[in-house]
């Protein structure tokens, strides 16, 4: 593509200009307090959790250094540490299990989970609460260390309306994980249908907040088709019209009137295309985005495993539950955590990539993106049964916690 200084320059003050406008127009409120997990725009750290298979047995590969990975924030390569003994640290942990709509007939599959979850969360200082939901979340068992109570809030689960508000669910609790001690690992145990029916919490919301906090999301989903729930999404604006290429554009260059006809005449859009391809970074976070949100459109569950770097599993019974709790038991020692402090990085959306250039064609499962700064209009729904803040549980355990 060829761009001359004028246009290159129009082009900046333009997508200042836009951006000035768009601050001036949103409303003013006060920002909400920041966690030391929340990473703002003059962030402090990202944690990217990483499983590497062989790609022929599916075997775990092991004794891999931060030498061995690459990492990179929207095409930019990063320096990473590999922390050490990652599942030896603190464990904070939410369970949400749907009880409305369909998930009424797998409340029976919750039970005599003891023994699974026990080995799932090892010997490690914990925290655990659970929630459930239906055409919103329900606060069932407060934050606590005593696995029973965690057991037993399980197991008396009772059946919700026919609403399944996934999206809501999630969004209650990541925001609940936001209280947790900065030391704890955070961690989602997500029980649900595929398909969000009835949630306030919109797509870009889901996104941002998914992305925003260092929480790993491992997913048991129970299949459902489209006919069988309501499904009212945020649609995606799908590229389409030319391809994107080397291709010289056509007098008036990026912003000259026809010139970009994937902004369908849209002027704001056709500056941020101009913008992205004078950064191409820019462009790889917008792709970032859009497949996250598609994702969610597609299968909520799988979307924010993959996305936070956890693991999708379907299940049809408490037997096959158990089994999926169990390989997830198993997985959790051969993780490996990266982590990287971005520079003052931009706010929004930011796509990361791993790769193992020691190991072509091993199966990588790693954390996808991160959102930097506050999402779009950060607020997770009410549950049921609010609660207030708690503080930060004494470093021994056995003792009942209040959730935030």
């Amino acid at each position: 593509m060829i761009l001359s200084r004028r246009s290159c320059l129009t082009i900046i003050i333009l997508a200042v200009t836009i951006a000035l406008s768009f601050s001036s127009a949103a409303p003013q409120q006060s920002p909400p307090p920041q966690t030391s997990q929340a990473l703002t725009s003059q962030s402090t750290l990202v944690l990217v959790p990483v499983l590497v298979r062989q790609h022929d047995s599916n075997e775990a590969i092991f004794s891999l250094g931060s030498q061995d990975f690459t990492v990179t924030d929207d095409g930019v390569p990063q320096k990473v540490r590999l922390q050490s003994d990652p599942d030896l640290q603190p464990l904070a942990l939410v369970i949400v299990a749907q009880t409305g709509g369909i998930g009424v007939d797998h409340i029976k599959d919750y039970s005599d989970l003891d023994a699974v979850l026990d080995a799932l969360i090892g010997a490690v200082q914990h925290r655990v609460a659970v929630v459930s939901f239906d055409s919103q979340p329900h606060d069932v068992q407060r934050f606590t260390s005593d696995m029973g109570l965690v057991s037993n809030a399980l197991s008396t689960l009772e059946d919700g309306d026919r609403g399944a508000a996934v999206l809501d669910a999630l969004a209650y609790a990541i925001d609940m994980l936001r209280q947790a001690p900065p030391n704890y690992r955070r961690a989602i145990l997500f029980i649900s249908q595929s398909l969000d029916a009835g949630s306030q919490t919109t797509l870009d919301q889901a996104v941002a907040a998914i992305d925003e906090t260092n929480t790993t999301i491992y997913s048991l989903a129970f299949s459902v088709t489209k006919s069988e729930v309501k499904h009212e999404a945020a649609k995606v604006p799908l590229p389409g019209g030319t391809p994107y290429g080397d291709t010289p554009y056509g007098p008036g260059g990026c912003m000259g009137y026809g010139n970009d006809p994937d902004a369908h005449g849209n002027r704001r859009v056709q500056a941020l295309d101009c913008l992205e391809d004078l950064a191409p970074p820019l462009r790889l976070a917008r792709m970032a985005f859009y497949e996250a949100r598609d994702g969610l459109k597609k299968n909520v569950p799988e979307a924010v495993a993959r996305q936070t770097g956890g693991e999708y599993f379907e299940f049809k019974d408490n037997k096959t539950l158990v089994k999926r709790l169990e390989v997830i038991t198993n997985d959790m020692p051969a993780y490996y955590v990266l982590s990287f402090s971005p520079e003052a990085p931009t706010p929004g959306m930011h796509a990361l990539a791993v790769t193992v250039p020691e190991a072509p064609g091993a199966q990588i499962n790693a954390r996808k993106a991160y959102w930097a700064g506050a999402p779009p209009e950060a607020q997770a729904p009410p549950a049921s049964t609010p609660t207030p803040p708690a503080p930060a549980p004494p470093p021994t355990t056995n003792k009942v916690t209040p959730h935030p």
